[in-house]
C-alpha cells in the first residue's frame, strides 16, 4: 500500500511540475511577444522597474493560481468543457496582464479613452494569445493524459 502511494504522490508531482513549467514559459513568452514593442518604455507605476522584471514577476502570479486552477479542472471529464473553460481561463488572464502592461507603459502616458485602451490591447495581443493558448491547452491536456 506504501509504494502505491509513493508512486501516486510522485506522479502527482510530476503532472504538478509540469504544468507549472508549461504556464509559466507560455505567459512569459505571451508578454514578450505581444507586448515586446513597449519594453523600452519606462512604467508608471515604477519607473525602477524594467519590462523582464514585470513579465517574471506577472508570469510567477500566473504559474501558482493557473496550475491550481487548471488541476481542479483536469477532474472534468468531458473534455470539450474543459477544454473551454481552459481556454476561457487562459485568455482572460493573458488579456488582463497585457492590458495591464499597456496601460502602465503606454497609455498612463497620453491621453487614451478605456476603448482606445482595449482596441490597442488587442490589436498587439491577439495572434499570441491565439496561437499560444491553443498550444498550452493541448499541451495541458497532453500532460493530464500522460502524467
Amino acid at each position: 500500500m506504501n509504494q502505491v502511494l509513493k508512486t501516486k504522490i510522485f506522479s502527482f508531482l510530476k503532472k504538478l511540475i509540469s504544468i507549472a513549467i508549461l504556464i509559466f514559459a507560455f505567459t512569459f513568452s505571451e508578454i514578450y511577444w505581444s507586448m515586446g514593442s513597449l519594453s523600452e518604455r519606462v512604467s508608471s507605476g515604477n519607473p525602477d522597474s524594467s519590462f523582464f522584471d514585470d513579465a517574471y514577476l506577472l508570469s510567477l502570479f500566473t504559474t501558482f493560481i493557473l496550475t491550481i486552477i487548471f488541476l481542479f479542472l483536469t477532474l472534468i471529464k468531458n473534455i470539450y468543457l474543459k477544454i473551454t473553460i481552459e481556454l476561457i481561463f487562459l485568455i482572460s488572464v493573458w488579456f488582463f496582464w497585457n492590458y495591464s502592461i499597456f496601460v502602465d507603459r503606454e497609455s498612463s502616458w497620453s491621453t487614451y479613452l478605456f476603448k482606445e485602451e482595449i482596441i490597442h490591447t488587442l490589436a498587439l495581443s491577439f495572434i499570441p494569445i491565439s496561437v499560444l493558448s491553443i498550444v498550452v491547452v493541448f499541451a495541458l491536456n497532453f500532460i493530464s493524459k500522460k502524467l
